[in-house]
């Protein structure tokens, strides 16, 4: 059965990727940067890795997948240095592995405004204009894509459905992080769902029908 690598996975969605994968059974390794946060992964039945984006990435991480999860950021309450190192580079770097370790599916975790960051909100252009490169850097790389683009995070309960088409009030623009999640399982375990790019809302349809 292949194995799925998740950059990012002590993340708020990706811990929650990491539990239903592990829940389903499915192989899967969590890269993580730093030592104490591998008993964690290791407990839930995760093979973990310990890489840091801001250094050379070791092909072992790589080497035994043939999928690929980024869902690294550097969060909120860090600069736009970061953000240029972990959302932007840090992106392009594992793409450029992904390539060279010929990955079947690269899911990438991106943002709403990713699309078009000048029309973005103008807090976090920066942030969009990282997402926008390293989504560009993917399309370009001929590695098999997944691109997801949710909408504003909550951290309501899921719902298990979503729409992918951007609501007409910007208020409407959420989605809970659990049902980000869900619907990067969903793209990990149907291949229909490779070479699509696909922005999350909160929806009244069933992910895999959304997504589908």
């Amino acid at each position: 059965m292949s194995k799925t690598l998740v950059i990012g996975a002590n993340g708020q969605i990706g811990k929650q990727l990491m539990k239903l994968m592990c829940d389903g059974n499915l192989p899967v390794k969590a890269m993580v940067r730093h030592q104490e946060q591998v008993a964690y992964f290791e407990a839930m039945g995760a093979e973990v890795i310990l890489a840091d984006l801001e250094s050379s990435l070791p092909d072992s991480a790589f080497s035994d997948c043939d999928k690929v999860v980024f869902a690294a950021g550097s969060g909120p309450k860090t600069g736009a240095d970061k953000t240029i190192l972990i959302d932007l580079w840090g992106a392009v770097k594992s793409v450029d592995m992904a390539k060279k370790h010929k990955i079947k599916q690269f899911v990438m975790l991106s943002a709403r405004d990713a699309g078009d960051p000048e029309n973005g909100t103008p807090a976090i252009k920066h942030y969009n204009v990282c997402k926008y490169y390293a989504d560009k850097h993917l399309l370009e790389s001929d590695v098999p894509f997944t691109i997801l683009r949710p909408g504003k995070l909550t951290d309501d309960k899921p719902t298990g459905q979503i729409t992918t088409q951007r609501p007409d009030n910007e208020n409407d623009h959420v989605i809970t992080r659990a049902d980000v999640a869900l619907s990067l399982l969903h793209c990990l375990t149907h291949p229909s769902t490779i070479n699509h790019i696909d922005e999350l809302y909160q929806g009244s349809i069933d992910i895999a029908d959304a997504l589908n």
